[in-house]
């Protein structure tokens, strides 16, 4: 086991992205579409703040309900804005942070996503999922 490794060999790269200037809808959309549950908010390059999914269904009625709802969701969607929904500044990384740094704040704080940031610009993020699948990797 490399007890060093870097964030930046397991991180996604190429991660979706959303500016405040954007719908919660189109947000959920890109939640779907992509089977992702957490989304960088970007002004250019700049990290400014994450939307889970989680913060999504908090204000929802789609997983109360189901389906027949999904009007009160677009409601919901269209009376509340990303800026309002999502957390700013974020905890980071760095890409030279290693796997056991991300590892350690998974474990300690409530969140499972963190993104990863190199000179104020967002470069990837990191997730649970791809810490659990370095560790699958190597057993």
């Amino acid at each position: 086991m490399k007890k060093r490794e870097k964030v930046e060999n397991v991180m996604t790269k190429d991660v979706h992205t959303v500016n405040i200037t954007h719908s919660l809808k189109e947000a959920n959309e890109l939640f779907n579409k992509h089977r992702i549950r957490h989304i960088p908010v970007v002004s250019g390059d700049k990290l400014i703040g994450i939307l889970s999914q989680t913060d999504i269904l908090r204000i929802s009625f789609g997983n109360t309900f189901g389906d027949e709802q999904s009007g009160s969701d677009e409601a919901i969607f269209d009376m509340l804005s990303i800026n309002q929904v999502m957390k700013h500044s974020p905890e980071t990384l760095s890409p030279e942070d290693t796997i056991k740094d991300a590892a350690e704040i998974f474990s300690k704080r409530e969140f499972h996503a963190l993104p990863v940031v190199q000179n104020e610009k967002l470069v990837g993020i990191i997730t649970t999922t791809d810490i659990i699948n370095y560790f699958i990797e190597l057993y």
